[in-house]
């Protein structure tokens, strides 16, 4: 999913990897083992944004007030389109001139707890990658 608010030549894009696959027995699944065994989770990513009825609404809310695009991907998805393997995700790219640069990786993002805590840690980055252009 791309956010169509932004054009894709005027920033960066951010680009949110999920450690899962996509598909929709791949998403059935996901979506019992966040309610039978939410700890037990291999995606923090999913876990902190997403309930098991979809995307939360401060996650939502948020990815409104970014000023760059971004776009959501599963790990096939990443193998797919941009031949990367093995990687451990979850992780958040920055995607400039077709490069992919890893900014937040699966530790960093496992140690987030909160949509705050993500929120945080993503500006920071993003700030960071601004007063470096």
């Amino acid at each position: 999913m791309i956010n169509s608010n932004h054009t894709q030549h005027e920033k960066p894009t951010l680009i949110f990897v999920y450690n899962a696959d996509s598909g929709l027995f791949n998403l059935l699944t996901d979506v019992a083992h966040k309610f039978f065994s939410p700890q037990t989770y291999a995606c923090n990513l999913c876990a902190i944004t997403h309930s098991s009825l979809g995307m939360k609404n401060e996650w939502r809310q948020y990815l409104d007030t970014l000023e760059v695009p971004f776009e959501f991907l599963h790990a096939d998805e990443l193998k797919a389109e941009y031949q990367i393997e093995p990687i451990k995700l979850p992780a958040i790219f920055v995607k400039q001139s077709d490069a992919l640069k890893m900014i937040i990786d699966s530790d960093e993002l496992n140690a987030c707890r909160t949509i705050g805590d993500l929120k945080r840690i993503i500006n920071e980055k993003l700030n960071g990658i601004w007063l470096n252009r």
